[in-house]
């Protein structure tokens, strides 16, 4: 295993007794299309890999179209086939042709492990880029570990993991959480704090990290509360924490969840102005989904907005609305699901084949110019140095920012340089909450 933690170094750290119910419910009208087993969304076509020609190499591309997390992997699938696309224009990787082979993890996660499975036994992928909860990334894990073939994970999770066949595109919590509570403490003046979260492993973790964080700069936990994914009635919560009374809620639900609390927050007339709530799992296609006027003045934390002001992001959402239609946004996923292609592909051109363990190797310190700014691999823990932004929803359904880190914070998975978390991975891969 790559180096972060000795527990790190245990191969296939699997929640397999988290007990979630994924309520399967229907994509938001705004999606273009639904993959079916093989099948693929917006138009695209898949491609076995016995079709595949010698000048072609078969990637997969692995995110829930159907069920409560369509919402929001629809868009990153888009985004990860817009890279492929764009890769392949200019020439492909190592002189092939890149096929992508999309499959629908169905917002189950053991969906998703046997699609995994099929991808790399029955397609031969050279690499597979998918995933948006940490159960499912949980569970396709010990696929990649078995069989030693890459996962290229685009989404901001809890951290406590690190794995030789995963790369994460996303935020560790060092670059999301942390910089989100730093942000409301100093900024915000924020002393008591509410937290809501999806029952899974990410919310769970990432509460344990925000309440070791509290515990040392005297922030007050004045609720805790998780509902199931793809849960839809929040009225008892929402009266919970109106009673409360809190300085912000801290919110890690995930899917169509966000839907329905925001707007039952809104019908209870609770605005930003009277309790804030920042967000780690909203942007700018759930904001859409949601209707801005609902979120307006609402918080939210990412490393990308789809207003990062830079030639590179220009030239993203250009392209990306060329593509899927003018009235699409991007959100911090996208960036993340797109920068892990052309992260792979630059890894891939830099070893000299596609062989795993060359691309494992050739990987470290390899960067790429992201619409969100430089981002760069670390070899040591397969993470990404990211920058991190906090910004408010507005009215027209963009996101301003109100505050970025000086540069790409360094990967810290493990939060091991933090004296406030000192002995917390261990703790939480005892408790299995990291596991």
């Amino acid at each position: 295993m790559v180096a972060g933690s000795a527990r790190a170094q245990r191969p296939g750290l699997v929640a397999l007794g988290l007990m979630v119910a994924l309520l399967l419910s229907a994509c938001v009208g705004s999606q273009q299309g639904t993959s079916q087993s093989g099948g693929a969304a917006s138009g695209e076509a898949s491609q076995a890999s016995d079709d595949v020609g010698q000048d072609q190499v078969p990637v997969g591309v692995l995110h829930s179209l159907s069920g409560t997390m369509a919402i929001s992997e629809t868009s990153v699938h888009d985004a990860t086939l817009l890279a492929i696309e764009q890769i392949n224009d200019n020439g492909g990787v190592l002189g092939k042709q890149l096929v992508p082979v999309v499959e629908d993890g169905a917002s189950d996660w053991p969906t998703f492990a046997e699609r995994a499975e099929r991808l790399i036994t029955q397609q031969n992928v050279a690499v597979t880029f998918g995933g948006w909860t940490s159960a499912s990334r949980k569970a396709m894990l010990p696929v990649f570990e078995k069989h030693q073939e890459l996962l290229f994970y685009p989404v901001q999770y809890e951290g406590m993991e690190s794995s030789p066949y995963i790369f994460y595109t996303g935020a560790a919590p060092n670059q999301q959480i942390v910089p989100a509570l730093e942000y409301l403490v100093t900024e915000e003046g924020v002393d008591e704090l509410y937290l809501l979260g999806s029952d899974y492993v990410f919310p769970r973790t990432a509460n344990q990290v925000i309440k070791a964080y509290a515990a040392e700069h005297d922030v007050e936990i004045v609720g805790e509360e998780y509902t199931p994914l793809g849960h839809t009635e929040y009225s008892t919560i929402i009266t919970q924490i109106a009673d409360a009374e809190p300085d912000a809620v801290f919110n890690t639900l995930n899917g169509d969840s966000n839907v329905a609390f925001f707007n039952q927050l809104s019908d209870a007339s609770i605005s930003a102005e009277d309790i804030p709530t920042l967000s780690v799992s909203v942007a700018e296609e759930q904001i859409r989904a949601i209707g801005p006027s609902t979120l307006e003045g609402h918080l939210v934390a990412w490393n990308y907005f789809m207003s990062t002001d830079t030639p590179a992001n220009q030239q993203f959402v250009s392209d990306f609305r060329q593509k899927y239609g003018q009235d699409r946004v991007t959100t911090d996923p996208m960036e993340a699901g797109r920068n892990g292609v052309y992260l792979w592909a630059a890894a891939v051109e830099k070893a000299g084949t596609f062989e795993v363990e060359a691309v494992r190797e050739a990987a470290d310190g390899v960067s790429v110019d992201a619409p969100g700014g430089t981002v760069t691999i670390d070899g040591e823990n397969q993470h990404i140095a990211k920058t991190a932004r906090v910004g408010r929803v507005q009215a027209d359904g963009q996101v301003q920012q109100l505050w970025s880190s000086d540069g790409p914070i360094e990967p810290d998975p493990f939060l091991q340089g933090y004296g406030w978390a000192s002995g917390l991975s261990d703790e939480l891969l005892e408790d299995g909450e990291g596991s």
